[in-house]
């Protein structure tokens, strides 16, 4: 199949595209690349640097399937900047998927994320409980799915709402609870926790990826899917990760609220199986680490490397 990944240059994107291409997958890869390109050269792989808010740019032609990852990610950074959050994560998908069902693209895939529920107290949180998001970026999501899902007559939508994504990846992210706290333990030999007993769920990136590798081979798996599978504290994040690296937990107040344990049935119904664990994860951060491979650069937090970005860009609109 010929794929559009958007966003493929990003923390997910980077492991995903390599496995797509394995898989013997033509790739086009549609990246802003705020934060570089790492992906490696191949013959199958096309990659432009691009604006996902310029989508009539892009050439949608002989395109079989869209796998829409591109977001402004997590709270922080969509409250930077609530109007370019707007316009990238919700305004630019209602655009995409226009011109997608315009060119007969039949196969949509689209990266929420299940923190469109805000805090929730039942014990399993499904896809059919009612959304309350508490941030620009959950509404943004929020609203972007159910555009997509109004094309569903069109072509066949798979949105996956996925947990907290742990783990490596060649565009790494240290500003995601068990890669931060790993990080600190592994550099500070402490570990502060704010809160703590906010349950969030986990899912591994090597999970996550093979997810979206599981829905190209399954297009009769449409609608709306949880994709998390260890609902944990972060206190017990910590205490996971002081397991391998000796570390101190200090714990201090929170202001974030978010809590839900999120229940992912609908998708084990589909066949799939998750394979990894939070703890692969902090083992194989660790192990990178220590051979060098993972760094603890500011260009791996999305907040810093957003407000730097953007201070320049403003700079030279400015000149």
């Amino acid at each position: 199949m010929r794929i559009l990944v958007t966003g493929g240059c990003g923390y997910k994107g980077s492991v995903l595209v390599p496995k797509l291409l394995q898989a013997g997958h033509e790739v086009v890869v549609l990246d802003i690349m705020w934060f570089g390109n790492f992906l490696t050269p191949h013959s199958n792989l096309t990659i432009i640097e691009g604006d996902v808010r310029e989508i009539e740019k892009i050439n949608l032609d002989a395109l079989d399937v869209i796998i829409h990852l591109s977001s402004v990610a997590n709270d922080p950074c969509g409250d930077l900047d609530p109007q370019l959050t707007w316009e990238i994560s919700c305004l630019a998908t209602m655009q995409l998927a226009d011109r997608a069902a315009r060119k007969g693209i039949t196969r949509f895939i689209y990266a929420s994320s299940g923190s469109v529920y805000g805090v929730k107290d039942e014990d399993k949180v499904t896809e059919d409980l009612e959304l309350k998001p508490i941030s620009e970026y959950n509404k943004t999501k929020m609203v972007a799915e159910r555009v997509l899902l109004s094309y569903a007559d069109r072509m066949a939508v798979q949105i996956i709402r996925p947990a907290t994504v742990c783990g490596y990846s060649p565009r790494m992210r240290l500003d995601v609870a068990v890669n931060m706290l790993t990080m600190q333990a592994l550099t500070k030999g402490e570990i502060t926790v704010l809160g703590g007993s906010q349950t969030r769920p986990n899912i591994h990136i090597d999970d996550i990826t093979d997810l979206y590798l599981f829905f190209l081979d399954h297009p009769q798996h449409t609608g709306i899917f949880n994709a998390g599978f260890e609902n944990l504290s972060i206190l017990e994040i910590a205490r996971l990760i002081t397991k391998h690296v000796p570390a101190t937990i200090v714990t201090k107040p929170s202001n974030d609220p978010r809590s839900y344990r999120v229940n992912s049935d609908r998708l084990l119904a589909t066949g799939f199986r998750p394979k990894k664990t939070v703890d692969d994860a902090v083992q194989e951060l660790i192990q990178k680490f220590r051979t060098g491979e993972l760094k603890n650069e500011e260009r791996h937090n999305n907040l810093a490397w957003m407000r730097k970005t953007l201070a320049v860009a403003n700079a030279g609109r400015a000149c």
